[in-house]
């Protein structure tokens, strides 16, 4: 990973707050004026021509944004987010599942998963849609991170 940079936004704001950050970290770590963003097929926005990728993500009330040589995947959730934890049944693969089942804080574990599985989503460009539950992802990836009261996770 060339950087990863944080801020806060204000509600509402956090798709516009990505990209000023996105251009303040590319101008810092890469030089030079940002190229433009295009989209690709299944909607993973990337500079057209350019050997960096980046990803961003933000919460009501962060945003978060990381460069890289390689393709990459971030995404955050503030620690209070809470999820149903019906959805572990969509989302989680069977060993995933057990680890759930067996934690003591079963809303911190749902979205340790959930970040996990968003960030790679991400990084390959097929979104967390992308077979979700074929995953195997553990409650202590050292991808996961607690920044800024969010978990972040930051996949290459």
């Amino acid at each position: 990973m060339i950087a990863l940079a944080h801020a806060a936004t204000a509600p509402k704001q956090g798709h516009e707050d990505g990209r000023k950050l996105l251009r303040q970290l590319f101008e810092t770590h890469v030089g030079g004026e940002m190229p433009p963003i295009a989209i690709g097929e299944r909607g993973k926005p990337y500079f057209e021509g350019y050997p960096i990728h980046f990803s961003i993500t933000h919460t009501p009330n962060h945003v978060f944004c990381a460069l890289s040589h390689r393709p990459i995947g971030i995404d955050a959730e503030e620690l209070d987010r809470k999820f149903s934890l019906r959805v572990a049944d969509k989302i989680l693969s069977p060993t995933e599942k057990a680890q759930l089942e067996a934690a003591t804080d079963k809303s911190r574990a749902l979205l340790t998963f959930w970040v996990l599985k968003e960030a790679a989503g991400k990084c390959c460009g097929q979104g967390i849609n992308a077979n979700p539950n074929q995953t195997a992802f553990t409650l202590d990836d050292p991808r996961v991170t607690e920044q800024f009261g969010c978990l972040v996770a930051v996949i290459e």
